[in-house]
């Protein structure tokens, strides 16, 4: 076991330095200057020049990308350069994407704390009414729900219970500062966009597995033993289930951490996402770097995660080979 996961520490943080690599030269080879970009075009060259410097633009990309890795590895994001650029003489990043960041993980949060336990439910009732109205019914509506689009979704929902049933509000207005949870009523339409779009994939996989297993010869040696069927799919069948379901709900928990720039963007939730795009647009290439690689140790971190899981679902996989 821990072989597995020095392993998997391993692999993850090359996958990480290969990510750091990727995000800083597609950055830095984003056509026209930083500097120019920001500053805009009326800009002098001296007040370029002055910029650029501020920036590290003058210094070898070799050593701008290692005093980038050096500070984020060490928790130092750096400032960001529009900050500077209208006056600041320290801005850091943290501050600036501190708060998005937690709405963002709230959002997220609260998505998966959901649609995990729902999907695995809905997915073993269905397996469990393999061939009925139900099953039908599950496989169908999962079908239907990862066709459209995020931004389709978040449409139909503000039209229907803002415009049509005056329910619940169309925006999720949090004040600087603010906490999301105090408004709860605002985060409904964002979660359910997300749950639409992220819970088929692992409806479906659940249900393959479960029903998969409920054929083999020693669940149908339990049911013949007299055991209620509770505990059959309980102790049986949705364990042995559940390991190949792991890698299918992880990544839909990598899907949340970019679908919700999209479901942010659409009920203008103060989140991480908008803050990404507002960057790329204004071309704040420190916090479009930083941001980015924090969402790439995310997906790192919970495809380690859904490794740790698998194998303590899978007992086999801890023998040693």
């Amino acid at each position: 076991m821990l072989a597995f996961v020095l392993r998997r520490l391993v692999g993850a943080a090359a996958a990480l330095l290969a990510a750091s690599v990727l995000i800083f030269t597609a950055v830095q080879v984003l056509p026209g200057n930083a500097a120019s970009a920001v500053l805009g075009r009326n800009a002098s060259p001296a007040a370029v020049g002055i910029l650029s410097r501020q920036m590290g633009l003058d210094r070898p990309a070799s050593t701008r990308y290692a005093h980038w890795l050096k500070g984020f590895v060490h928790g130092d994001l750096g400032d960001s350069a529009v900050a500077i650029a209208q006056g600041s003489n320290h801005a850091p990043i943290w501050h600036l994407i501190s708060g998005p960041l937690k709405n963002s993980a709230i959002l997220a949060a609260i998505t998966a704390l959901v649609m995990i336990p729902l999907s695995v439910a809905l997915g073993t009732l269905a397996a469990v009414r393999a061939g009925r109205p139900t099953d039908h019914l599950i496989s169908l509506g999962s079908l239907a729900a990862v066709s459209m689009p995020e931004f389709v979704v978040g449409s139909l929902l503000v039209a229907v219970f803002f415009v049509g049933l005056h329910l619940l509000p169309p925006v999720a207005i949090v004040p600087p500062g603010g906490d999301p949870l105090s408004h709860p009523k605002q985060l409904v339409l964002p979660v359910v966009t997300l749950l639409f779009a992220s819970m088929a994939a692992g409806i479906r996989m659940v249900r393959a597995g479960t029903f998969e297993v409920l054929q083999t010869e020693y669940v149908q040696t339990a049911r013949l033993n007299g055991l209620p069927e509770r505990r059959v799919i309980m102790r049986y069948a949705l364990r042995n289930a559940l390991a190949p379901s792991v890698q299918v709900l992880a990544q839909n928990l990598q899907y949340l951490v970019g679908g919700v720039i999209v479901v942010e963007a659409v009920f203008a939730y103060p989140g991480i996402g908008s803050q990404l795009v507002n960057a790329v647009q204004i071309r704040d290439v420190t916090v479009v770097q930083s941001v980015a690689m924090l969402i790439a140790v995310v997906y790192v971190l919970i495809n380690l995660v859904a490794d740790l899981i698998v194998m303590l679902l899978v007992p086999k996989l801890r023998e040693p080979v």
